[in-house]
């Protein structure tokens, strides 16, 4: 059997953040998250998330995942003090414990298996995860043999000069025989500079202990500060990009675009600089996004092109084209063919197919049929102050430049609105709508005099 428990108990003062620093988001997930995902093909039959530190919110904001087990450290007095919380709620348990930190999301779950399976077969009542870092400063030195039976961690305060050589470090990640491990947490000690029980500490109460050296140091690179959030969105970001791009994507300058773990992109995507997708957006075959677009839980299908423009929250079926400063928000569904052009703005809105609106328009809360052309400047007015209501036009009508439509109002087919009109009641099929002031015109007409004129200023 396998536990998996995460240490999210700190406080993360250094991140100078009213969240918690597990609560910190990267590319879309937070960092807590990230590192039970990485756990998820182990197939634990126990997951305990230890928390201590706005315990309420951490564990609100984790509620819907399913089994996850939450154990109270308090006060947090350590690693050690942290593991020793959970002699309680595993009591009896019999198997492995893999132990993992709520600051380390980077973890591939490829290494967290080769881990576990290092640990099981060669029998170690304690298997660490270590790497080799260019500069180890601040890191406990590994002291292994060849075999990889680890004799000693040293801290790096207390290493002598030729102990310093040393560039394997313990990246605080550990799997356990959990019996084993049991027995020794009660006589830890904190007996030390900090005052603190230590994990560390019980590789040398239980042998044989074992080390398996990760691949890419960046994978266990833990998060204290902003600077190293940003490290590491940098090196997801890049993982990301590389896994699209091996996948048939193509990103004109890949560093300047961002893109969140639950993005997906079909086969022949263009994606031009500076874009940035959000939340579970998925863009089909064929599309060219950008360049300088958002897009956030949007779907666009196959050869949708978009520029310079936002989406959220939106649907956008085959073949239409966005932009550029173009807005869709929530509830915004293109048809097949639908153009949106510069300045426009879509919201809570049905466009059938081949519908187009070029130019400085605003739809919220319409519902238009196939072919409908949004003159410039036409606004569908769907609030009155209290309720927003739904403006209702029908396929083949075509609005004039300025035309503002008073919803709830409903256009038959084929209506045509004149420029400049403000609509307030129905329009059936086939009509002429106008609704403005009749022009006057008085002729010869010749404006007095300015008052520069009246103090005989010439003009």
């Amino acid at each position: 059997m396998l536990a998996v428990a995460v240490l999210a108990a700190g406080k993360g003062t250094r991140m100078k953040s009213a969240l918690p620093k597990v609560l910190q988001p990267l590319a879309g997930a937070t960092l807590v998250e990230r590192v039970l995902a990485s756990c998820h093909r182990l197939a634990p039959d126990r997951q305990l998330l230890v928390v201590g530190h706005q315990a309420e919110r951490v564990e609100r904001t984790l509620a819907g995942i399913e089994g996850l087990e939450f154990v109270l450290q308090q006060p947090q007095n350590g690693t050690g003090h942290a593991v020793q919380q959970l002699l309680g709620p595993l009591e009896g348990f019999e198997g492995e414990l893999l132990v993992l930190n709520g600051d380390v999301p980077l973890l591939r779950p490829e290494t967290l298996e080769s881990l576990l399976s290092t640990h099981r077969t060669s029998g170690a009542a304690v298997t660490l995860l270590t790497a080799r870092l260019a500069d180890p400063s601040g890191y406990g030195r590994v002291f292994a043999d060849g075999a990889g039976q680890v004799s000693g961690i040293v801290e790096h305060r207390d290493c002598n000069a030729e102990q310093l050589a040393n560039t394997l470090t313990n990246a605080g990640i550990y799997c356990f025989d959990w019996a084993r491990l049991a027995t020794v947490l009660p006589s830890l000690s904190s007996d030390n500079d900090q005052g603190e029980l230590y994990l560390t500490d019980t590789v040398a109460l239980l042998r044989p202990a074992m080390h398996m050296e990760v691949g890419d140091p960046d994978e266990v690179a833990g998060i204290n500060d902003r600077q190293q959030l940003a490290h590491c969105e940098a090196v997801l970001q890049d993982r990301l990009r590389r896994h699209w791009m091996a996948e048939g994507v193509s990103f004109t300058d890949p560093a300047s675009c961002t893109l969140s773990e639950h993005t997906r992109f079909g086969r022949d995507v263009l994606v031009e600089p500076q874009c940035h997708f959000r939340g579970a957006s998925s863009i089909g075959e064929g599309c060219r996004i950008g360049p300088g677009c958002l897009i956030e839980n949007s779907q666009l299908a196959a050869e949708v092109e978009v520029i310079h423009s936002v989406l959220r929250d939106s649907h956008v079926e085959r073949g239409c084209v966005i932009g550029p400063f173009a807005q869709l928000r929530a509830g915004a569904h293109l048809a097949e063919g639908c153009r949106i052009g510069n300045f426009v703005e879509v919201k809570n809105s049905q466009l059938g197919e081949g519908c187009k609106a070029n130019h400085l328009s605003y739809l919220g809360d319409a519902d238009l049929g196939a072919e409908v052309n949004i003159g410039a400047g036409t606004v569908t007015a769907n609030f009155d102050g209290v309720r927003k209501h739904r403006t209702v036009i029908g396929g083949g009508s075509k609005t004039g430049a300025n035309s503002v439509l008073v919803a709830p109002i409903t256009l038959g087919e084929g209506v045509t609105v004149g420029a400049g009109s403000t609509l307030t009641k129905d329009v059936p099929a086939g009509a002429l709508a106008l609704g403005r002031a009749r022009q006057l015109v008085k002729e010869n007409w010749t404006a007095g005099p300015t008052p520069r004129q009246q103090q005989g200023v010439a003009g």
